[in-house]
């Protein structure tokens, strides 16, 4: 067969085929040229999800009547003009191709008015050829209905999915665009029903508001606000506590200079912030928004736009784990934070001591004054020089900024759990969760300043290994030394431990060694080193925790508990797990009944 140029019509088609998959895909095109039009309204119709008609109409800037041809040609475009304009690009769209890709698998009708003109225009896009403009009482904006998507491409049509999946997908691309723009209201009708209805929310009222309308009430009670800036780059909006995590990753929104994006390196620094506060399988939640100078960013890498390719990426990278990274140390520290909890009515309370209140009305007939709580635990600890009390001249008020955060222990249940009085009501506490972030951070603390430092053992262990194991311990002796552990081969299938690390020197220095060993041996060698470490470290913290069914003392439990307040992410254990939960003194009223 000869070589010939293609028609423009089978070119659109070929184009569409990169541009457009499904009806969303129609709407995101759509909508990105709302906004880039300036529109502060947008309104989405759909008929059976989209199979049968997509309607988009704003309150843009509009067009004229020479323009609306223009407009449904390949590459014609207001967006950018040179080279230069393309690596800096700003708006949505740039390539002047969604519109005549569109209109070349479906039948288009596209009306738009200018700014102060007497009445808009209409022009037909049927099978590739554009009618004779007309006129049309559109009011100032544009109106683009899509119909009988892929009616001349039954190959494509086909694969679309039933009306209620093309009609979600289309649910979610809104509710990404409704995050992007704030300042954009959005209305979302389904087969002549609304759907949804958001207004422009200008202020952080309205902010507040249309994040829990989109993300759910569960996430904001949860979110934790940050806004980061460093070496030209912005970080800013919510991520959730790691409590409020999903069994997939359907809350997950990052944008790059308002554009919703996917991207590897995004990926791998927020999955690493969340490495060990996560449980395994879990997924993190959260609405993030990065800026950085346009020219810092390629958009230019995908059809659809939805990737994106940094200059700087490990720079990006370091600064989106570094940030994240220290929120999440803020937020899971042992202080707790308002929100709703893991169970009904279980919830943690302020995130810092000052912001501790007095106590529930309803019991206040029954509860000791903080200073006399205090008196008390003073006695029982002995220490009353470390417990401060109220001064006299407060009138009896309780001063509750007395109260740690976790507050005072009472008791220990069935050995596993510590249950604790604060301003707030009753804390449980998994101690040997705690116990395992506790020794984790500290060992991360002592290996990241030199290495862990050992304590010689007065009698050697010999431990009893495979050969595989007993070689490795040979190789990695280096490695096992900076990990606090001396060990020297002593055999074909066994080793002499002769130090452990300081921190453990009460574990059991042959299952120590074993798991460490096992963990080594499983190492994937394309892994980070810092990623493999902080593995082997979780085990050690593992070995020199506090078991369940050990007894500890009211001045143990609170010291415990007083290490909680001072580690970084002692919210959860190394694993994800969380280590405390809230029962507030409204909950347990309500389990009494009390008040009614």
């Amino acid at each position: 067969m000869p070589i010939k140029p293609l028609p423009d019509h089978l070119v659109n088609q070929i184009a569409a085929g990169e541009v457009v998959e499904r009806p969303s895909s129609v709407v995101k095109e759509l909508v990105e040229n709302s906004l880039d039009a300036g529109a502060r309204h947008v309104k989405v119709s759909l008929a059976r999800g989209g199979r049968q008609s997509i309607r988009v109409s704003d309150d843009g800037q509009g067009m004229g009547r020479d323009e609306l041809a223009l407009a449904l040609q390949r590459h014609a475009t207001s967006k950018i003009a040179s080279l230069d304009d393309l690596e800096k690009v700003a708006t949505m769209g740039f390539r002047g191709e969604a519109l005549p890709s569109i209109a070349s698998v479906a039948r288009m009708d596209l009306a738009s008015c200018g700014a102060g003109a007497e009445h808009g225009w209409r022009v037909k896009v049927r099978r590739g050829a554009i009618s004779e403009a007309e006129p049309d009482a559109v009011q100032a904006g544009t109106r683009v209905a899509v119909e009988d998507l892929f009616y001349n491409v039954p190959a494509r049509r086909k694969f679309l999915r039933a009306e209620r999946t093309e009609f979600n997908h289309v649910d979610q691309l809104l509710r990404r665009f409704a995050l992007a723009r704030f300042d954009v209201g959005f209305e979302l009708e389904h087969n002549g029903r609304t759907v949804s209805a958001l207004a422009p929310a200008p202020d952080d009222a309205g902010r507040a508001t249309r994040l829990g309308r989109v993300m759910g009430k569960e996430f904001l009670e949860h979110a934790v606000a940050l806004d980061e800036e460093r070496g030209g780059l912005r970080l800013r909006g919510w991520v959730a506590e790691p409590r409020y995590n999903r069994a997939r990753a359907d809350r997950q929104f990052f944008f790059v200079n308002g554009r919703a994006i996917r991207d590897r390196v995004v990926a791998h620094a927020v999955r690493s912030a969340f490495q060990d506060v996560l449980y395994h399988g879990r997924h993190p939640a959260f609405v993030l928004y990065l800026e950085l100078p346009p020219e810092g960013v390629d958009v230019n890498v995908h059809p659809q736009k939805s990737e994106v390719r940094f200059r700087e990426a490990r720079t990006v990278h370091d600064f989106l784990y570094s940030t994240l990274h220290r929120a999440l140390a803020d937020a899971g520290s042992g202080a707790p934070r308002p929100g709703a909890g893991l169970i009904e009515g279980a919830s943690p309370g302020p995130s810092y001591p000052g912001a501790l209140s007095g106590g529930h009305s309803t019991q206040s007939g029954m509860s000791l004054p903080v200073s006399e709580q205090i008196g008390m635990y003073a006695r029982v600890l002995g220490s009353p020089q470390s417990l401060p009390a109220s001064s006299p001249d407060e009138d009896g008020a309780e001063n509750a900024e007395e109260v740690p955060p976790l507050g005072f222990a009472l008791a220990q249940l069935h050995g596993v759990y510590i249950l604790s009085q604060n301003a707030h009501g009753l804390v449980l506490t998994d101690m040997h969760a705690a116990h395992e972030r506790i020794t984790y951070e500290q060992l991360k603390a002592r290996y990241d300043d030199g290495g862990i430092r050992g304590q010689r053992l007065l009698v050697p262990v010999e431990v009893q290994l495979s050969e595989a194991e007993a070689e490795l311990a040979e190789q990695r002796v280096d490695e096992l030394a900076a990990l606090g552990l001396c060990v020297d081969r002593s055999g074909p299938e066994s080793a002499v431990i002769r130090e452990v690390p300081a921190l453990l020197a009460r574990s059991d220095a042959a299952g120590l060694l074993r798991d460490v060993l096992s963990d080594l041996a499983s190492a994937d060698s394309s892994r980070r080193v810092e990623t493999e470490t902080n593995e082997i470290l979780s085990t050690m913290a593992c070995h020199g925790s506090v078991r369940a069914n050990r007894q500890l003392t009211l001045p143990e439990m609170n010291a415990l508990l007083r290490d909680m307040e001072r580690t970084e992410r002692s919210g959860h254990c190394n694993h994800g797990r969380p280590t405390w939960v809230q029962l507030d003194m409204g909950t347990l009223d309500r389990l009494f009944l009390r008040g009614r």
